[in-house]
């Protein structure tokens, strides 16, 4: 009578168990095989290899840069913030002999 009793406490852990191997058979038989899926994905799978292929000899071929891509790029953006651009400030620049001119 002890078996039982022990079995009673583990009553759910037991039918957990049964219904996950129950549900990942059940999976198992109504998936398709491994070999279903690559014949249906194989274009796919052989253009992104290619692409990183190319990737890979684009990179090694391409000469190698002497200065950073990001430092000349922020310049104007840097301008820009700290002072104003260039075309600001030549607008700025007539409308001050315009009203000079107008002053006079």
């Amino acid at each position: 009578m002890e078996i039982p009793e022990k079995l009673l406490k583990f009553k759910f852990h037991i039918l957990f168990g049964v219904a996950l191997s129950l549900l990942i058979f059940f999976l198992c038989y109504l998936a398709p095989s491994f070999l279903d899926v690559l014949k249906y994905f194989w274009p796919l799978l052989v253009s992104t290899a290619l692409f990183l292929v190319t990737i890979v000899v684009f990179g090694r071929i391409s000469p190698p840069v002497t200065e950073a891509p990001g430092e000349k790029a922020g310049e104007g953006l840097l301008d820009y913030v700290a002072g104003q651009p260039e075309q600001v400030q030549s607008l700025l620049g007539e409308i001050e002999v315009e009203e000079s001119v107008k002053a006079e």
